[in-house]
């Protein structure tokens, strides 16, 4: 009987370590993107998506850049750019979409950040071309309900 109730002991620790494991910060965490990463091809007859962006359409992930000049103070969006820029990048179509910006919708009101602090990101990526309905900003690529926090 000792033998058993080891072996039972080993599994019933082997199980919690399993839990253990999955419920860890490091099991859940986001997704890393790169701006590299986010595109297949920028060709005349338009972008593709890369097909991990297409994969992690609607899953948390994280994204690193630089927060753009905003249209206006302490609004809900801004622009995260893969550079630093001292302009407004937006663009006027999808069509003309640079591949190196994205827009992060967050989960509170913004207060822009000095447009050379590098910034992380994390929210719902949403992928397609979408047409904000009370700005008319139009993009390809969104982080939704987002948290950002300066990085190094």
């Amino acid at each position: 009987m000792p033998a058993a109730s080891g072996t039972g002991g080993s599994r019933r620790r082997f199980f919690l370590s399993l839990a253990a494991l999955l419920a860890s910060p490091l099991a859940l965490a986001s997704e890393l993107l790169g701006f590299d990463g986010l595109y297949k091809s920028n060709t005349v007859l338009g972008l593709k998506f890369a097909d991990r962006t297409l994969a992690l359409k609607g899953q948390t992930v994280r994204l690193r850049g630089y927060m753009a000049p905003p249209l206006k103070p302490e609004s809900k969006f801004f622009v995260l750019t893969r550079e630093p820029v001292a302009i407004c990048p937006f663009c006027s179509s999808d069509a003309e979409w640079p591949v190196d910006i994205v827009v992060i919708y967050a989960s509170k009101t913004v207060i822009p950040a000095n447009f050379s602090e590098r910034l992380e990101v994390e929210g719902v990526l949403e992928v397609g071309s979408f047409t904000d309905p009370v700005t008319g900003f139009v993009s390809q690529l969104r982080i939704r309900d987002a948290v950002f926090h300066k990085i190094n």
